[in-house]
């Protein structure tokens, strides 16, 4: 007969364990075998009688390694006997699930307290081993550990929830779910709420409540009755009896713990944290989460507190405090350098602390911006960083795999003997057995890892807190130079790097040092200004004018409000520097959007901003996530002013850096005014049907004309804009609070868009618009029914149906969209045969250009030849058949296709059409980055007429002006050509 198979604990896993000693496992299974024959278990006890091969040797392995698992097991050996039958892993599950269990009517604290202590220490009992025995990985050990936590606070929770309404201190709307409708929540922080919770961890909580809440009978005595149950939370949960404690407890992550109560009404809180929260509040409240009480509170605060975590603009001032806090730590506990014995592996140099501060950093700073990196978990976040592009992919996968090390070793340290400590063993023996509850056979091996991960966590992190930090020498001359503006190797260094006159250089930058600029006052400011001098100086010494470049320099820096978060954004992103100098030595108007707006430079440190088209749908998909936190109308409007102000300037940088050229701007521009446009919309209607109402069947859009209208908008374009609506035929008034007429109704909702698009605030001004273009002009009322804008359009002038070729509805009702298309293309149709068309269209011409004459070689819309005869000629094309309706509203070169294609055969100069009118495009695009007043190449800054002569693959910037000269000729005779101006036309 076959010997029958040996029956083996569910625990799993094929990891190899070596004992502190073989007479110290085997004394350690004989002592769990008595134990176990003590409660009866003689199966158990007889699986424990094995030899080496064996898990029980592995288990009497684990129990030599750590005192601490030794007990457990010895004090409840019932169940290890439980995992002959139920596998562990689903034994966790089974406890967790049976404290989320309703408490028992008449359940005591006593007894609620023993349930919770024995509950954790069969769970942890069982987390320890699946860890040892390779079952379980670091990150499913720290998720039911926090799992197991949360059940905990859960339970303890509702206990304490039933009893204050048991005793008529509480309403609670459903007493079976004590939770719900309480009005109290607790956060879970730090590793608790990230679900990244240590073996020994203590829990990090805060409890906030809603003082409002209709389960609290006294209000006045709110704060205190919840901060009682959270005194008796803690003690459920973290006192020690003879059955053990559950988990260590801390409340001292609340706002002001030592002027705060336990428990904190929301609305103090919020004031609390958005006028004095610390960024290294910030930092913890990104692994905020809701572990237990009413989840409706705990939600609408973490939706409450998501702008000051999350903010509006990149945070490059975070790096410079989380460094701080860093080294506070590290000279608080006396951390120096990196080592095996004795060193703290969480908040020592190249510790879990460092890696968590790698990831937190950039989310604090990017954040806002990016809702994908707002994960509570770091592997989570430095996956998300790498996805994004804000870190290397290679860096992410060395970091997590780096943390999950350390974190593996932490569990190990506090295995040992149920202690929340960090630290290594200084002593050789103890070293080794945490090696080997690391599955190291020897200490060499073990200590050789560490250190691999260690050094690997210090020089990321040091690399991520250092960047920008010039030389050391660098930084010695530069000092000098603030100190005393005639130091002659400051001087000297200055010419090495191709400065002409060092000594003037030398005077511009002493007087950055003496604090009379807005920007430098603060000391904070500059400090971190001394720390990017260096290289700032470095990056504008290498144009061809680098005196000239510095100068332009020294005047932006003139008229910087505020310097702080600027100064910070480029110490921390030196690469942007070469991009700062082109920026303000190619374009005036850009860099001062730059000086009255520092932030629209945060949009250049996208890691795609040199790859990434903006996109219809790209610009869409990052409107939505940056508006999804504003609160408020005003809120929605400013974000609105920061996201549009942001991206314009992005597609001007790209415009002049030459990732992109005209067309492609104009298309970008016009993209994001129409994306901004159905926003302002969206809120203004809002906000006005809270206050009026409603008209009946009420319907509104927005046309949008001109340059907007034909998606060829320039950096600096104004809006033209028409407003129509439509409406039941019988309705008189709306139907709000406030009720107006109907044509009032509508003229004011006009005047909020108009509003809300063109008041200046902090955050700037959003577009100017201009409404003109709407039937009578600045007569006719601001607001246009649909059939008045019809029946108008019918007996339109030429010029205006002109106009109409380029317009296109932007935003609003998409029934009204249609309505409107079908309403300009009737307009256009029904006077295709007008026998005076071609001559209204010439004499149009002429006129402009008698009252308008070019002001010089570069005045492209007003040259002969120059935008305005293309633009015309696109526009008869559509108006007399030519070109088709569909060609309505959109970019001018692609209507210039359409009629070169029909009047090749009849007028071969047309040929030249399309590539002239691109030709201008590209001009016209970069001319509006230099000012308003660039007429002609003298008028430009040298860079920015070289990106002219590079888009139009010239040799130099010599050859722009004859080449627009003979672009204009060739265009000039096409349009005498086909559109002759006769004088006798008019009459």
């Amino acid at each position: 007969m076959t010997e029958p198979a040996r029956r083996e604990l569910r625990i799993g896993g094929t990891a190899a364990l070596r004992p502190t000693s073989e007479e110290e496992a085997k004394r350690r299974l004989a002592e769990l075998g008595l134990r176990a024959r003590e409660e009866g278990l003689d199966r158990l006890a007889g699986w424990l009688d094995v030899g080496k091969d064996t898990d029980a040797w592995r288990l009497g392995a684990a129990l030599s390694l750590s005192p601490h698992l030794t007990a457990l097991a010895e004090r409840t050996p019932a169940v290890l006997d439980r995992l002959f039958e139920e596998d562990a892993g689903d034994r966790i599950r089974a406890i967790i699930d049976e404290l989320g269990h309703a408490v028992p009517p008449g359940a005591s604290e006593a007894a609620e307290m023993t349930l919770l202590r024995r509950a954790k220490a069969e769970a942890s009992l069982l987390i320890a081993l699946r860890d040892l025995f390779g079952v379980a990985d670091a990150a499913r050990t720290t998720a039911d550990l926090s799992d197991l936590a949360e059940a905990a606070i859960r339970r303890a929770l509702r206990f304490c929830l039933a009893d204050l309404h048991a005793r008529g201190q509480l309403a609670l709307p459903d007493p079976d779910e004590p939770e719900t409708g309480c009005g109290l929540t607790v956060l879970g922080m730090g590793k608790l709420g990230g679900r990244e919770l240590n073996y020994s961890s203590d829990i990090d909580v805060i409890l906030f409540f809603e003082p409002d809440a209709p389960a609290i009978r006294d209000p006045m005595e709110s704060v205190e009755m919840f901060s009682r149950l959270g005194r008796r939370l803690v003690r459920m949960i973290g006192e020690r009896t003879r059955d053990g404690y559950v988990f260590r407890t801390d409340l001292r992550l609340r706002p002001d713990p030592s002027a705060m109560p336990l428990a904190i009404p929301i609305p103090s809180a919020l004031i609390y944290y958005e006028g004095t929260g610390r960024d290294w509040e910030r930092a913890a409240m990104i692994k905020a989460r809701p572990v237990g009480g009413d989840p409706e509170v705990g939600a609408a605060f973490l939706r409450d507190i998501a702008p000051f975590v999350w903010r509006r603009y990149l945070d490059f001032v975070a790096i410079a405090d989380i460094q701080a806090m860093k080294s506070k730590i590290d000279r608080h506990r006396g951390f120096e350098g990196i080592a095996t014995a004795g060193h703290n592996v969480k908040l020592g140099q190249g510790g879990i602390r460092e890696i968590e501060f790698f990831a937190q950093a950039q989310q604090l700073i990017s954040g806002g911006r990016l809702p994908a990196l707002r994960t509570r978990r770091t592997d989570e976040a430095l996956a998300r960083l790498a996805s994004e592009g804000w870190v290397a992919p290679d860096v992410a996968a060395e970091l997590t795999e780096a943390y999950w090390f350390l974190r593996r070793v932490e569990h190990a340290i506090q295995m040992v003997a149920d202690e929340q400590s960090h630290t290594l063993p200084t002593i050789a023996e103890e070293l080794t057995r945490i090696g080997r509850l690391c599955n190291f056979d020897g200490l060499a091996d073990f200590e050789a890892a560490l250190l691999k991960r260690l050094r690997l966590v210090q020089s990321r992190f040091a690399q991520l807190f250092s960047e920008g930090r010039a030389k050391p020498e660098d930084e010695t001359v530069v000092d000098a130079l603030l100190e005393d503006e005639g130091d002659e190797a400051a001087l000297a260094w200055l010419g090495e790097r191709g400065y002409a006159r060092p000594a003037d250089i030398g005077r511009i930058v002493h007087r950055w040092g003496s604090g009379r600029y807005r920007a430098m006052r603060s000391d904070a400011a500059r400090e971190q200004f001394v720390v990017v001098l260096p290289s700032l100086l470095e990056a504008f010494s290498g144009g061809a004018d680098s005196d000239g470049a510095l100068a332009a320099f020294d005047r932006f820096l003139e008229g910087l409000p505020s310097g702080l978060q600027f100064f910070s954004l480029i110490a921390s992103n030196p690469r942007l520097l070469d991009l700062l100098a082109r920026i303000i030595t190619a374009s005036p108007r850009l860099a001062e959007t730059i000086a009255r707006r520092p932030h629209v430079f945060d949009a250049l440190l996208d890691p795609a901003f040199f790859s990434e088209l903006p996109t219809r749908d790209l610009i869409h998909e990052r409107l939505t996530a940056f508006l999804a936190d504003a609160r408020f109308f005003e809120e929605r409007l400013d974000r609105l002013r920061i996201f549009a102000s942001e991206q314009r300037f992005l597609v001007a940088v790209r415009l002049l850096s030459g990732v992109l050229e005209g067309e492609a701007a104009g298309l970008a521009f016009s993209d994001l005014a129409e994306a901004i446009l159905r926003e302002v919309l969206k809120a203004v209607d809002g906000e006005f049907v809270r206050m009026h109402g409603r008209v009946a069947d009420g319907r509104i859009a927005v046309l949008g004309l001109g340059r907007l209208g034909s998606r060829e908008l320039t950096a600096n374009s104004d809006i033209d804009l028409m407003l129509l609506y439509d409406h039941d035929p019988e309705a008189e008034a709306s139907d709000g609070p406030r009720p107006l007429p109907v044509s009032t109704y509508y003229a004011r909702l006009t005047q909020r868009l108009i509003s809300a698009l063109t008041s200046p605030t902090a955050e700037g001004v959003l577009y100017e618009v201009d409404f003109r273009l709407r039937p009578s002009g600045n007569k006719g009322p601001l607001a246009t029914q649909i059939g008045a804008f019809r029946k108008y359009q019918a007996e339109a002038w030429t010029w205006e149906r002109m106009a109409l070729t380029r317009s296109r509805p932007v935003a609003g009702e998409e029934g009204l969209c249609e309505e409107i298309e079908e309403a300009v293309r009737e307009a256009i149709r029904a006077h295709q045969d007008d026998p005076l068309l071609t001559d209204d269209v010439a004499d149009m011409r002429a006129r402009l250009d008698v009252q308008k004459p070019p002001r010089g070689a570069l005045d492209l819309k007003r040259i002969p030849g120059g935008l305005t005869d293309l633009e015309f000629l696109a526009q008869w094309g559509i108006l007399t058949g030519r070109v088709p309706l569909g060609l309505v509203g959109q970019p001018t070169v692609a209507a210039l296709e359409v009629l070169r294609a029909a009047m090749l055969e009849a007028e071969p100069r047309v040929d030249g059409l399309v590539e002239a009118m691109s030709e201008m495009t590209r001009i016209m695009q970069i001319l509006r980055l230099g000012g308003d007043k660039a007429f002609g190449v003298a008028d430009l800054p040298g860079p920015l007429a070289d990106r002219i002569a590079a888009g139009l693959d010239l040799a130099d910037r010599s050859g722009i002006e004859p080449q627009v000269a003979q672009r204009a000729q060739d265009v000039r005779e096409v349009f005498a050509a086909l559109i002759p101006y006769r004088r006798d036309a008019g009459s």
